[in-house]
């Protein structure tokens, strides 16, 4: 799962980010986690519109492990020698050496598939969520990304560090719902597209699609003049309605 605040532009940090820096211009891209009054349930601090933080807070509790970035990492400031999650292990993705990480954080210098595996491990059947744009790429480069979730934020920045960078091809992407909230609209879709180990057609394949829809929305997919196709992968299911 691949989720991140972005701008409209498709910023995640503002202009001048880095350590002690934070999101340089950029931090009004977290003011919805503030700007509430229902508190999360599962971030202590944090006061949520409802809507957000019916969204928020279920998003937040599937997760298991993280996977970040260096530079978000840096940018931070090591999240404190924790986690940027209350209750999933963190893994940092870096070609480097990082003496300054703790012994609750763990170093992957081998790799996306490397670090992804570990996460998967960790989160012991919950799901793996990913910290910056470079993590999120190559995980996208991989085939290892099942979701892209945004919670986009009504500005442009004109500038900082983009959220996605360049891919070898296309991404198609089904929006499964779209939940408006104050300051943030809420964006989850799920990825169409996987390496193909069974297609389903008809029934079965409705059947997958509900489950998913139900998961995410609550409720099964909504019929209508579509062919229906579930690409089915080990672990986890990508499907596409077309």
């Amino acid at each position: 799962m691949s989720a991140h605040a972005v701008s409209v532009d498709g910023y995640i940090t503002g202009r001048d980010p880095g350590a002690g820096r934070g999101l340089g211009d950029g931090t009004m891209l977290f003011d919805w986690y503030f700007d509430g009054d229902t508190p999360s349930q599962v971030f202590d601090g944090f006061r949520l519109s409802g809507p957000s933080a019916r969204v928020f807070d279920a998003l937040a509790a599937r997760v298991g492990a993280i996977v970040a970035g260096r530079t978000t990492y840096e940018d931070s400031d090591h999240f404190g020698g924790g986690s940027p999650h209350p209750a999933a292990q963190p893994f940092v993705l870096s070609h480097r050496a990082a003496p300054e990480m703790t012994e609750r954080q763990t170093l992957v210098t081998t790799g996306i598939e490397d670090a992804m595996a570990a996460a998967r491990q960790a989160a012991d059947g919950k799901d793996v969520g990913l910290m910056g744009g470079g993590v999120a790429t190559e995980a996208l480069k991989a085939g290892l990304v099942d979701e892209v979730i945004l919670h986009q934020v009504p500005i442009l920045l004109g500038g900082g560090r983009p959220f996605f960078r360049a891919l070898p091809g296309h991404v198609r992407l089904r929006l499964v719902e779209a939940v408006p909230a104050p300051g943030v609209t809420h964006l989850q879709p799920i990825i169409v597209r996987g390496r193909v180990i069974e297609w389903l057609e008809g029934d079965t394949a409705w059947e997958i699609i509900d489950q998913i829809s139900t998961k995410y929305t609550g409720r099964p997919y909504p019929r209508g003049e579509e062919r229906v196709v579930a690409v089915v992968e080990p672990g986890r299911q990508t499907v596409g309605v077309g």
